[in-house]
């Protein structure tokens, strides 16, 4: 019999078929790697000019870098120009001001993110860090998301070079109020951090725990919304990615290297989004997140995108899990 389960953190629901042990299979890729790539080093014009870069020589906008962050060639929102709200009727608005742009993060044409080693995974760890820092110097922009889209059923464009992808909105998003309103009524209870209470949970429990490392914790949450849906926590309790040092850093370019090449043999190269859940930028404004140094504790969610989004799921906010997480976690530890 399936079960219905409660995410503590967003107080959402999610089906979970408990009696299903067979593993779903994504359908194949019909995208095709290009032998023009713009993100390949050589081809530094065929991109906006560059915001940052970590480079070895070479001026701005050439070869020699390392990585590259450059503006996104068809922004949704852009920086220029003044923040507006403004009512329509019963309605909100609020003029379009943020930033879109792409972390390429290596000069070769590589396809998968574990294929990066460890020292450039950690590069890309702290090019989230300079940016989420950089972008929160300016007040308009409330919520940076940094995620990684791979595969065009978790909406990667055709374009296979593997890159990161950040939008800094004027907003903050629906899920991530979800997250904070959460974390901060669990604090307000029980003076503890939910997420700190689910680490220590899990590790004692051991059904969910894909494996430990010094900083992180790897887990199938409790009520996983997709098939071998993964979350990595840091075990020092830390609100925002700002403060990860580079111990954690390394260490968490370690488990991410792991856990994709892992996901990849299990899922046979699935799509999936990766997401930094980050606490938003914390503006000088009276009772704005008062106690999130306290209450929430950033994290990292890794959803393989094996089944459409259906009828039942836009209708009802529920989501039907055809693998119990505790299957999916012991599938993980037997190809550890």
């Amino acid at each position: 019999m399936s079960e219905v389960r409660r995410d503590i953190v967003t107080d959402t629901w999610v089906i979970i078929d408990t009696e299903n042990d067979r593993i779903p299979v994504p359908p194949p890729s019909d995208v095709t790697v290009s032998g023009d790539c713009p993100f390949c080093e050589g081809n530094e014009s065929r991109t906006p000019n560059e915001i940052y870069a970590v480079r070895s020589k070479g001026a701005a906008n050439s070869p020699g870098w390392q990585l590259r962050v450059v503006p996104n060639i068809n922004p949704i929102l852009r920086v220029e120009g003044e923040l507006q709200k403004h009512g329509v009727g019963v309605y909100d608005m609020v003029t379009g001001i943020g930033a879109n742009e792409v972390i390429v993060e290596t000069p070769e044409h590589i396809t998968n993110f574990f294929e990066l080693s460890e020292e450039q995974i950690a590069l890309v760890m702290r090019t989230y860090r300079q940016r989420i820092e950089d972008l929160h110097k300016d007040k308009r922009m409330r919520y940076i998301l940094i995620f990684k889209n791979h595969g065009p059923l978790a909406g990667a464009s055709t374009m296979v070079h593997t890159h990161s992808d950040l939008i800094a909105l004027p907003a903050t998003p629906v899920r991530v109020k979800q997250k904070l309103s959460g974390t901060q009524e669990y604090y307000s209870y029980k003076e503890r951090c939910l997420f700190c209470d689910i680490i220590q949970q899990e590790i004692e429990m051991g059904d969910r725990l894909i494996f430990q490392s010094e900083h992180f914790v790897v887990i199938t949450p409790y009520a996983s919304r997709f098939p071998f849906e993964i979350l990595i926590v840091p075990k020092r309790h830390a609100f925002s990615y700002k403060v990860i040092d580079e111990n954690e850093i390394k260490d968490l370019s370690r488990v991410l290297k792991v856990v994709c090449k892992t996901m990849f043999d299990i899922l046979h190269d699935p799509p999936f989004n990766l997401i930094l859940c980050d606490s938003p930028n914390l503006l000088p404004k009276a009772n704005y997140w008062a106690t999130i140094k306290s209450d929430f504790h950033w994290h990292i969610e890794i959803t393989p995108r094996l089944y459409r989004t259906t009828g039942f799921e836009l209708g009802t906010g529920f989501y039907i899990n055809h693998m119990a997480p505790e299957k999916a976690a012991g599938i993980f530890r037997e190809r550890l």
